[in-house]
């Protein structure tokens, strides 16, 4: 069946069933190695109505251009099993790697959004396929622990379900469908969520890995950067899929004790304060923490500028900044001051965009036939990897959001 074919299917008035007041008793450990306990009888689920996706049109232009041109490569890349390439030197060809599937999810995301924007079916396609390699490495055991986990790498890392929580939003931003050939994608996403509820440590953040296997327990020494903040983007993503207030009140809790830890240049907590500023409402201690984060990165600017460094980390300065301009015109702060910065960073990255190069590079054709539209990291370094790509697409894409939101003020 189609991808339109389900889509029509799903707006005729499909009913999804989704858990409401829900109490997880994430308690009883007596020591950070115990296992997580399993979820008490939950009430009978009720129905919702279908929701549509809110979405912001972007302007066509060289930056939506670029966008799709990183998609392109992402497509040309794709082996025919769904999976997507980590890492090449475009130089060499050589493909040597230890991968991330974390971050492999989170590419995948970045070709629904893609087809969003580009309203070019090729991307979701490709998007589906890769979503239905990397769906293979869920992990469901009701009576070890709740819910769905994401095993990579030896364990469940907080992160993976994450950000399959925010692949299957974007797919749904693009499409307007949950369904992946007879796999219900909302039902995985609150599964997921579910999961991403057990490893919160009581009044704190998160435990950022899980064992399903060996002992049930969580790792307290495992921690990724961003996994609380990839969870704190989950938690909006299923609130605005859901219409449940659960996970809402859930991502609430965990944004006050993230707001009250020192603060860095979290892209994800960016992204996430925005969702929280268009879905509900954000405090004055969230807009005052969100304009430290800018200020944070914008501190780093002329560091982040040196050619020695990587596209993949200014690419990530350009989502935060992005997200937070997002943030300041909602909550009608000021926001015309990060539009200079946004356009520094912006201008650094795209001169890495093949064919485009800051290292004065001979390229040969062949090479920008196959690798054009790639993100290379540096002069140092001719690898163009998945994050880069993803960090640059979904950031470029909430500028043009944010271009968008203040042309029509």
């Amino acid at each position: 069946m189609s991808l339109l074919d389900k889509k029509n299917i799903f707006a005729a008035g499909i009913f999804l069933a989704l858990a409401g007041g829900l109490f997880f008793a994430v308690n009883g450990r007596s020591n950070e190695n115990s296992a997580i306990p399993t979820v008490a009888v939950l009430p009978a689920p009720t129905l919702e109505p279908v929701r549509i996706p809110e979405t912001i049109p972007v302007a066509d232009g060289a930056l939506k251009d670029s966008i799709i041109a990183a998609g392109d490569f992402l497509v040309r890349q794709q082996l025919p099993n769904g999976e997507l390439s980590y890492q090449v030197d475009f130089m060499t060809g050589e493909r040597e790697y230890s991968p991330s599937h974390v971050r492999l999810m989170a590419g995948t995301g970045s070709l629904f959004t893609v087809c969003r924007i580009s309203s070019d079916t090729k991307y979701c396609i490709a998007g589906d396929l890769a979503l239905e390699h990397y769906l293979e490495l869920l992990v469901k055991d009701p009576e070890n622990f709740r819910g769905t986990c994401f095993y990579t790498e030896g364990n469940c890392q907080l992160g993976g379900a994450a950000l399959t929580v925010d692949t299957i939003y974007k797919r749904w931003q693009a499409t307007g469908d949950f369904f992946l050939k007879d796999r219900n994608l909302l039902d995985t996403a609150v599964e997921l969520g579910y999961f991403i509820v057990s490893m919160r440590k009581p009044g704190s953040g998160f435990y950022h890995a899980f064992d399903p296997f060996f002992g049930g327990s969580v790792d307290p020494d495992f921690y990724m950067t961003f996994a609380s903040a990839e969870s704190l983007l989950a938690l909006t993503d299923l609130y605005e899929m859901t219409g449940n207030e659960f996970w809402l009140n859930q991502a609430r809790e965990v944004n006050a004790y993230m707001i009250s830890q020192p603060v860095t240049e979290d892209h994800y907590h960016s992204y996430a304060l925005g969702k929280l500023a268009r879905l509900d409402s954000l405090t004055r201690a969230d807009r005052s923490y969100a304009e430290q984060i800018a200020q944070t990165i914008i501190a780093g600017e002329v560091r982040s500028l040196n050619s020695k460094n990587t596209s993949i980390s200014t690419a990530t300065k350009v989502e935060a900044l992005a997200a937070l301009a997002q943030v300041f015109y909602i909550s009608d702060a000021s926001y015309e001051w990060l539009e200079p910065e946004i356009r520094a960073f912006i201008t650094f990255v795209q001169a890495r965009q093949l064919p485009k190069n800051n290292c004065d590079w001979a390229l040969a054709e062949e090479i920008i036939t196959k690798f054009g539209g790639g993100i290379f990291s540096s002069c140092e370094e001719p690898t163009i990897r998945i994050d880069g790509l993803q960090n640059w697409i979904n950031g470029v894409t909430a500028y043009l959001e944010y271009q968008s939101m203040i042309k029509v003020k």
